[in-house]
């Protein structure tokens, strides 16, 4: 059986989970069903398929840390390459990148296994069957997609017709209700997953030929990209010449060797709160709940606490997800819409948006406890052998409380260790940098003040995770 190489694609924000989804940690990095992400899950479903190499995920520049911490904790024997878009240009140039990183270190007739991060699939062993199957028709020449076989009409996904065979016979838009009702009584409709599977070769042959603009811009992106470590980073320039399409329009609907594998895998792109509570255990009165939830003559709901205790009282076929900055309410019926409370807070420049509280680095994470314009309190978590990069601010002033753990400071000249209860002012204009030397979390209270407290005003002057200036 011939090799496959499973390309992941990790992008992408979810902004239809939000608030719980961010832009700095989307929808793929948040474990909505069980103990693992749904990024962690689609890396041990293609781990566990026959003849498989180790996925290449492909990341924005910004999840880089976090994506790479989640694979980590795996504890896989291999855990892959990770490619990074500088920017996002949609799903095409993305695996049209991905393609051509793989292409530097395998043959041309190797199948690559195109799937998106943040789907859930719980028949396992019938997905396993169906990769067998496109890894078959992929051989061949096709371009072959994953047709999920539909169980309802369903308005929120675009569909696959199939033709003779295991042929597509057209791609089609997601339908009204009506239109979706008859694709499912006619059979021959499939919803369409986002999943493929190709060789190098046929792929490039396509490209080439349908989107050439594209291919030669991803082409040289590779090419000029940078290595560093398991990170591979696309060239920015040449990917900014790049068409933003997505693979359906610059490839699908054009191509003519497209096939289709008709598949029940117990699929959901977990697209919207209401997916959610399809796919989720529910009580005896149809809610699903999570945390510190206390409900009181309740139906059909989904309640998410997590930050603080949520009561609710009469509420049927309503959606409540508390964060610690911000609480959504609405009809089930109209969870689609929440992508509008997204664009809102983008078009009035909110944080709400973008981060959460609590922020990742890369080398653990911190939490805003306080915020007010001339002063701003953290909870600041460093991982133990981690620190963070030798900077100074312009701006602001900080003082640091050691609460556990053991710190290392470098504070102008001075480089000394602080233990609990132990404290440190560090002036604007200083530059300072905080190590963790000990086997536990070392975490401190850094209030912060002065003029301006943005992220934005911090020069590293030396970084170990490659952003200094």
């Amino acid at each position: 059986m011939q090799k496959i190489q499973p390309v992941i694609l990790a992008g992408g924000t979810g902004s239809r989970l939000w608030p719980l989804s961010r832009e700095l940690y989307p929808k793929q990095l948040l474990q909505l069903i069980d103990e693992t992400s749904l990024l962690q899950t689609t890396v041990l479903r293609v781990s566990q398929l026959d003849e498989v190499l180790p996925p290449l995920l492909v990341v924005g520049e910004e999840h880089r840390f976090i994506t790479k911490s989640q694979v980590d904790g795996l504890g896989l024997p291999a855990s892959g390459n990770i490619l990074l878009e500088p920017i996002g240009r949609n799903t095409a140039p993305a695996i049209c990148g991905a393609v051509e990183f793989c292409a530097l270190e395998s043959d041309e007739d190797t199948v690559l296994l195109v799937l998106p991060a943040d789907h859930l699939i719980l028949r396992k062993d019938a997905f396993q069957e169906a990769v067998n199957k496109a890894a078959a028709l992929a051989a061949t020449g096709k371009i072959v997609t994953f047709g999920i076989e539909p169980q309802h009409p369903e308005t929120g996904y675009g569909y696959i017709e199939q033709g003779e065979g295991s042929s597509v016979k057209s791609f089609r838009e997601k339908p009204d209700l009506a239109t979706a009702k008859s694709y499912v009584e006619q059979g021959n409709y499939f919803w369409n997953s986002g999943m493929f599977a190709f060789t190098i070769k046929t792929f490039r042959e396509e490209m080439e030929a349908l989107a050439p603009e594209m291919y030669a811009a991803m082409k040289d992106s590779v090419a000029h990209g940078s290595r560093d470590g398991v990170f591979y980073r696309l060239d920015k320039a040449d990917m900014e010449r790049s068409p933003s399409d997505s693979i359906d329009y610059a490839l699908m609907e054009k191509t003519n060797r497209a096939a289709v594998v008709a598949a029940d895998l117990d699929w959901s792109d977990i697209g919207s709160w209401y997916a959610l509570w399809e796919v989720s255990r529910k009580d005896k009165n149809g809610n699903v709940s999570h945390g510190d939830v206390i409900m009181e003559d309740t139906k059909n709901c989904l309640i998410r606490a997590e930050d603080t205790l949520v009561a609710v009282v009469g509420l049927e076929d309503t959606l409540v997800v508390e964060t610690s900055d911000a609480v959504l309410v609405a009809p089930m019926s109209r969870t689609q819409e929440v992508k509008k409370i997204v664009t809102r807070l983008k078009k009035d420049k909110r944080p709400e948006f973008k981060l959460h509280r609590t922020v990742y680095r890369p080398w653990g994470s911190y939490t805003v406890l306080e915020e007010q314009p001339r002063y701003q309190i953290k909870r600041i978590t460093v991982s133990p052998g981690s620190k963070l990069s030798l900077q100074m601010h312009h701006h602001r002033h900080e003082h640091w409380v050691v609460v556990a753990g053991t710190a290392r400071i470098t504070n102008g000249e001075e480089v000394f260790l602080l233990w609990e209860n132990q404290s440190t002012y560090i002036p604007a204009g200083v530059v300072h940098r905080l190590e963790n030397p000990g086997v536990i979390d070392l975490e401190l209270i850094e209030v912060q003040n002065g003029s301006y407290l943005g992220e934005d005003d911090i020069v590293r002057l030396e970084d170990v995770y490659g952003r200094s200036e």
